[in-house]
């Protein structure tokens, strides 16, 4: 009898655990996957095409929301009334003409083509309403000039455009029929070659005569939606109509009725709506009165005459609002999202009661045994130096003398920057210029107080350039207590550095995640898959909102624009923001940490003080005094909570009141342990060098600071590196031995690290510049140097 190991050769070791199938299921699933993987593309291109397809369809349909359009002149020779004129051509379909605002505004209903629009308009001079309808728009329909394209204020809206991230947008040229018909050609010829600039890939299309008017309404109808990450997670909102009804209490709060078509998401009225310019509020209750603009409107019969039918226009339609308005879903307060921003801080939370004498008798037990510690240290080391070297694990048995100081400003720490400024003043000289005829009246608007400010943070941001986190040990005041708040690391990147140690009281007050990254999945992942109640896209619907002030109606019906955002949960609570910028390269203005800049991150607008650092993968972070041109740096914030992904464009207010684009970027992630460390650079003269050996001065100027900062090491410019000796005499010169002979031209450095916070000026409102500062927007556009 032959057994089955002697068949196989007598392979019994050889072949255990191995299985003859699994040969074959390899041959099989590869035979399969050719399949599968024909199969499935073919699925994922169905689908795909269907979805794109149901967008379509959905997007200004009788059951969806209206297609939002909004329209930017980009030159000053565009005349928007005679481009809306083509557009509400009655042949086309109905149009409705909007009461919001002193802003152009209508719908327009084509039941020929089962489509209705909602066209808006925005001027590039309103930076901040461009931007806050850009957030909601499903297209933006950009009219060119046929010669040039777009003038310096359309460029510059086209970069804060960019930068905030853009919908789906067409481009039409208005005007090519008003020149000779030779110099048409060529004018379209050279508009193309300008427009590629920004726009590779795009088609041009003409806005002259009616029927390109048609042409570009089909156009826009047919087009494929670009998707804007930050919206299309979140339920959003454009306001129509708004009333306000005072509480009884105080007049200037009461409940904000605004009324509008839900898009992105359900809106659930237990959740926070956020009013993009003015902050968060509650809903009350959410009504679901009769669409104002159908696209089909209803017909009535006549019961006399069953041939006679009469359409329902819109004012009938809003005049018995009141008859068919349902109240949809009203507030839950057990579900019902909190407004809650900050956490309260106890106080007492840190105390402790009084110690029994048992405790006081162990505490004198313990410091006896531990008073006496044993120390592998240098012959010749006092016991003051042996408080400072640190065991094998790490650490120091010496007690921390650093005092716990108030968090200063660290603006007042560069006042001491003022000397070595002086060095600088001679670099600048006076010189004199023609005459001119309008001199007097140039002088007019000059502030000199302004001139002197800028000019200091020239010579500051140039002073960091050439002596990059240098600064001038002061005379009057002792360096070991000037620097109290600093350290020594032995490398920046490996030393470590607790983030919860020495936190400032206004991180008692902020919310910090476990896992943000995790806690952001969930979220994006419940709101895909799970099912929630409330006005579906595409309703017409009245929200009630709670505690308003009276000025975001004021607001309103001055013309400009309400719009809504629902939050996602936590997206009210305040914490640490940090967000990756650039520099703007239109915008050369010194900016210092710590300025108040006005942002715009996602849905929001506030302003804030940031901090900038260094964009870097280890966990500290080098702080930098200025918002450098050449590099990316993270800029830190106290805000909101908000869920990545979103855009960020950072403003600054200039003198005349407008605001000037200065940054763009991203959020990066919410996370208050993220260290911030400012580094100070302390120097000093090599005055007498032997091999190894030198006499350093300048870097202090009493003996007891050499001795407080005998355990930071120096380095020099030329890549030595040493430490401090002894002290010699009371005038803070200093014995230093080095790892090889200095020159005399080199410079000791010693470097001294703390942490640092940023400001909390958080302000949720932020108002559109003056009107009659409109007209200057220009002058935040850099202009060419004319001689």
């Amino acid at each position: 009898m032959v057994t089955p190991a002697a068949a196989n050769g007598g392979a019994t070791c050889t072949n255990l655990g191995r299985l003859a199938l699994k040969i074959l299921s390899k041959k099989v699933r590869k035979e399969l996957s050719r399949v599968d993987q024909r199969h499935r593309a073919s699925q994922l291109r169905k689908q795909k095409k269907e979805a794109v397809l149901a967008e379509k369809r959905q997007l200004g349909s009788k059951d969806g929301p209206p297609h939002q359009i909004l329209v930017v002149p980009l030159h000053d020779r565009i005349s928007l009334p005679e481009a809306f004129r083509l557009l509400q051509d009655k042949d086309t379909g109905t149009v409705h003409f909007s009461e919001w605002g002193s802003t152009h505004s209508f719908m327009l209903l084509c039941p020929r083509l089962k489509h209705r629009w909602f066209f808006t308009s925005a001027r590039p001079g309103e930076l901040h309403t461009v931007l806050d309808m850009a957030k909601v728009a499903d297209t933006i329909l950009f009219l060119l000039d046929p010669l040039e394209g777009w003038d310096s204020t359309g460029d510059y809206c086209l970069s804060c455009l960019f930068a905030q991230g853009l919908p789906t947008y067409t481009l039409a040229v208005q005007g090519v029929s008003g020149l000779p018909p030779r110099k048409q050609i060529d004018a379209r010829k050279k508009l193309s070659k300008t427009v590629e600039k920004r726009f590779p890939d795009d088609k041009l299309l003409l806005l002259d005569t009616q029927k390109e008017a048609e042409m570009l309404l089909r156009q826009l109808a047919n087009q494929k939606q670009r998707h804007l990450a930050f919206r299309d997670r979140r339920a959003y909102l454009f306001a129509h109509t708004a009333d306000f009804a005072p509480s009884e209490e105080n007049n200037l709060v009461g409940t904000l009725k605004i009324s509008g078509y839900v898009r992105g998401q359900t809106l659930n009225v237990n959740s926070l709506l956020h009013i993009i310019g003015q902050g968060d509020f509650q809903m009350k209750q959410i009504d679901a009165p009769m669409d104002p603009f159908p696209l089909n409107p209803r017909v009535i019969k006549s019961q006399k005459d069953p041939g006679m039918a009469m359409e329902i226009c819109v004012t009938d339609a809003v005049a018995d609002m009141e008859e068919d308005l349902k109240v949809l879903m009203k507030a839950d307060p057990d579900k019902q999202e909190s407004l809650q921003t900050e956490v309260i801080p106890d106080p007492m939370e840190g105390e402790q009661t009084w110690p029994t004498e048992e405790e006081l008798s162990e505490a004198n037990d313990f410091l006896k045994k531990s008073s006496k510690v044993v120390k592998k240290v240098p012959k010749g080391t006092s016991s003051y130096q042996a408080e400072w070297i640190l065991d094998e694990d790490g650490e120091s048995d010496g007690e921390d003398e650093y005092d716990d100081m108030e968090h200063e400003d660290f603006i007042e720490e560069e006042s001491q920057d003022e000397g070595s400024g002086k060095e600088e003043e001679e670099e600048y000289e006076t010189m004199t210029m023609g005459e001119s005829v309008r001199d007097d009246l140039y002088d007019d608007n000059v502030d000199d107080e302004a001139e002197e400010k800028m000019l200091e943070k020239y010579k500051q941001e140039r002073l960091q350039e050439m002596f990059p986190d240098e600064v001038d040990t002061p005379r009057d005041v002792a360096a070991r207590i000037r620097f109290q708040k600093y350290r020594g690391l032995k490398s920046f990147r490996t030393s470590p550095w607790d983030p919860k140690e020495n936190l400032p009281q206004d991180y008692a007050r902020i919310f910090q995640f476990q896992n943000f990254t995790n806690t952001r999945k969930r979220l994006f992942k419940e709101i895909e898959e799970k099912e929630v109640e409330g006005a579906e896209v595409g309703w017409y619907v009245t929200l009630h909102v709670s505690e308003v002030p009276s000025s975001v109606y004021e607001y309103f019906k001055r013309g400009a624009p309400l719009i809504a955002f629902s939050l996602l949960p936590h997206e009210q609570k305040m914490s640490v923001l940090n967000m990756v910028v650039s520099r703007y390269s239109g915008n050369t203005e010194p900016v210092k940490a710590k300025e108040e800049l006005i942002f715009h991150c996602g849905f929001r607008r506030f302003r804030a003080s940031p901090l900038f650092s260094q964009h870097t993968a280890a966990d500290k972070h080098k702080f930098q005094r200025f918002l450098t041109a050449d590099v990316a740096l993270v800029v830190t914030i106290y805000g909101p909570v908000t869920f990545p992904p979103a855009s960020v464009l950072l403003f600054k207010q200039n003198s005349n009141g407008m605001h000037s684009l200065i940054a763009t970027g991203y959020l990066l992630s919410v996370d208050p342990d993220r260290m911030v460390i400012k580094r100070v650079v302390l120097s000093g003269h090599p005055f007498k060098i032997f091999t190894k050996m030198a006499v350093v001065r300048y870097m202090f100027f009493n003996r007891e600071d050499v001795l407080w900062f005998k355990p930071v090491e120096l380095r020099t410019k030329w890549g030595r590196r040493g430490h401090i000796k002894e002290p010699l005499g009371t005038h803070g010169h200093m014995k230093c031995s080095f790892d090889g002979k200095l020159k005399s031209q080199d410079t000791v450095l010693m470097n001294l690290y703390k942490r640092v916070f940023p400001k909390w000026t958080y302000d949720p409102y932020v108002p559109e510049p003056v009107p009659w500062m409109k007209s200057e927007i220009s002058l935040s556009v850099p202009e060419v140097d004319m001689k």
